[in-house]
């Protein structure tokens, strides 16, 4: 594996060479040297700063079998980045005043049958509500959904795992609820609406639903590591069961379009955005790491904002630095990969002096 990954890193696409030749370089020996030690066939990266995309590129092979490079234009599953991506859709919303941020889930989604506590809209954007995650074979499933009302059906008789607001247990099936809130909201069904209030406005042109039938230009394949470092291709899953909280697909240009447009006023109100990036409260007062649909933590003395994604043939991050206007995605073709190494990495050549 080794040996390959050492062809791989060799094959690099620059896009928009804005970032300092010198800190270019650098970010390119950081990530093609995580690259070998990691055994990831293929990365896709972008920085923006100052409201603009300052650096793309891309690194290795986007399908292995068939040699194809992994290229700037390489779109990629998002995995969980897509739960930022809902947030928003839910707060445009409540600023609209058609969701309550503390109003009962069960008032969008009634089909959300009726449990021992209620659960607020800003439990399921903080991960509080009790919403259960995956259970048994339902990461593996392949059945394709036609619409995400449809996918409720999965969880939405089950029990809740504990009181909203007294724990934090992290859940896509929670922001699948979101998701269906947002079309009873709004009369549109959630892509039309992501298409045309976020992806939009944010000029993230390639931001779509990872639908297995469509043919998507630009795709990677998906691959997974063995206990030996083998290289495989990753299992099939559909993701249509779980698209607010799981499904979409993108380029890494496109998640920090969307970064900046977060940092601005394109997509939300400054005090909304603040407010979604404020770390949220237990019911006994302590305070979790998680905020509106982002996690909230620093990174070297700077205020970072993040959300990471993994599931079949990808792991994803897209970091900002909001008090920098800064930016940062990284994309592997590589399930389970420690890609916040790779995003650390860039952050501290970045803000290098």
């Amino acid at each position: 594996m080794t040996s390959l990954v050492l062809g791989l890193v060799a094959l690099s696409f620059v896009a928009q060479p804005a970032v300092a030749p010198d800190k270019a370089a650098r970010i390119d020996a950081a990530i093609s040297a995580k690259m070998i030690e990691l055994g990831v066939p293929g990365i896709t990266a972008a920085i923006a700063a100052g409201g603009e995309v300052r650096w793309t590129n891309a690194y290795g092979l986007a399908d292995v079998e068939n040699n194809v490079p992994m290229k700037t234009s390489s779109v990629l599953r998002l995995g969980s980045i897509a739960k930022p991506i809902t947030a928003v859709a839910v707060m445009q919303q409540v600023e609209a005043g058609k969701i309550a941020l503390d109003g009962d889930i069960r008032t969008y989604v009634p089909s959300f049958t009726e449990k021992q506590w209620p659960v607020k809209v800003r439990h399921l954007l903080s991960h509080q509500g009790g919403v259960r995650h995956y259970a048994g074979e339902e990461l593996q499933i392949t059945r394709h959904y036609k619409s995400v009302g449809e996918g409720l059906a999965i969880f939405e008789r089950d029990a809740l795992l504990f009181e909203p607001g007294s724990k934090y247990s992290y859940t896509t099936y929670g922001f699948n609820l979101l998701g269906a809130a947002v079309e009873a909201a709004t009369g549109k069904a959630f892509l039309d609406y992501v298409r045309e209030r976020i992806a939009g406005p944010a000029g993230a042109v390639t931001l779509e639903a990872d639908d297995q039938a469509k043919i998507i230009l630009g795709r990677s394949r998906g691959y997974r590591l063995t206990e030996n470092k083998v290289l495989y291709n990753c299992g099939l899953a559909d993701t249509s069961y779980k698209i607010p909280g799981g499904g979409m697909i993108s380029r890494a240009e496109d998640l920090v379009k969307f970064g900046i447009a977060m940092m601005g006023t394109r997509l939300l109100r400054r005090d909304t955005v603040e407010q979604m990036f404020q770390p949220q409260a237990f019911n006994d007062g302590k305070m979790s790491d998680y905020g509106l649909g982002w996690r909230v933590d620093a990174f070297a003395g700077h205020r970072r904002i993040w959300h990471s994604g993994g599931q079949q043939g990808i792991t994803t991050n897209l970091v900002l630095f909001p008090n920098d206007g800064v930016a940062i995605a990284v994309m592997a073709n590589l399930e389970g990969t420690k890609i916040a190494e790779f995003t650390d990495a860039v952050a501290k050549i970045v803000f290098e002096k």
